[in-house]
């Protein structure tokens, strides 16, 4: 299923914003996007860097090793503080850890040089636009949908683990007075609404940043999309670090005991 991809481009002296994905052919049936390309490029730099990391650990670590460990053992340590269990930290941090990493390496994939700006031109009638072989991924509503969907099973499958499929389920269904119910179907909408307060809330920041970027090269090249650059740094780093507190958030919330 096929959300629509945001797009933002620069052509015959025009800005145009497309919501139509760019399909740059298709293997099966299946599409293959310009989105679907970064993401790809995303992966094998992740596990580019996982190797290469993963080779050179000693037992006496080094500078860069030091740092690494000094970070990820002060995440952990927060995530076993705020769920206030060493076995759920050690079962959710993994998840937690992913999705952010994956969301750092895909938003700042996104501002590499090339991307959204290396691909061949197609014709629609008497117009010609750059087809991009490399696009934003956060710019493709089925990305941000994805990630929020595997959130909230995380999160559910949480809840229902730690505390049985009928107390979970009575945070949401409650027929013990009238208040209890009307309390539980409105915790219900939220979990429900939570799904799409995190698509698109990643969906939202990261295309207006690359929409931003797109209209300041138009207008004012090589000066003001500099800083601009260094804020879409910042930016994508905040998204991915708000998904994974979020969930981090939610866990927490999943596991408690209902009052």
């Amino acid at each position: 299923m096929t959300f629509g991809v945001a797009t933002a481009y620069a052509s015959e002296g025009e800005i145009a914003v497309h919501l139509a994905p760019s399909v740059l052919g298709y293997v099966g049936g299946l599409p293959i996007t310009s989105t679907m390309m970064a993401t790809w490029l995303s992966m094998l730099i992740l596990i580019t860097l996982a190797v290469v990391v993963r080779r050179r650990l000693s037992v006496v670590p080094g500078k860069l090793q030091s740092i690494f460990e000094l970070l990820v053992g002060g995440l952990y340590q927060y995530v076993e503080e705020t769920l206030e269990s060493k076995k759920l930290a050690a079962r959710y941090f993994p998840i937690l850890i992913t999705i952010f990493l994956f969301l750092l390496a895909m938003n700042w994939t996104g501002l590499l040089p090339g991307v959204a700006s290396i691909g061949f031109w197609q014709s629609h009638g008497e117009s010609q636009h750059l087809v991009p072989l490399f696009y934003p991924p956060a710019t493709d509503l089925n990305l941000p949908l994805a990630f929020a969907f595997v959130a909230m099973f995380v999160i559910e499958m949480a809840g229902i683990t730690a505390l049985g499929f009928f107390k979970y389920g009575s945070k949401f269904i409650n027929f013990s007075s009238p208040l209890n119910f009307v309390v539980g179907i409105i915790e219900l909408i939220s979990e429900i609404g939570r799904t799409i307060s995190f698509s698109f809330r990643l969906f939202g920041n990261i295309f207006a940043g690359k929409t931003l970027l797109t209209v300041a090269i138009f207008f004012v090249p090589w000066i003001l999309p500099v800083p601009l650059m260094a804020y879409e740094l910042f930016v994508g780093f905040i998204q991915a670090a708000v998904f994974a507190f979020l969930t981090l958030t939610f866990l927490k919330l999943a596991v408690a005991s209902p009052h």
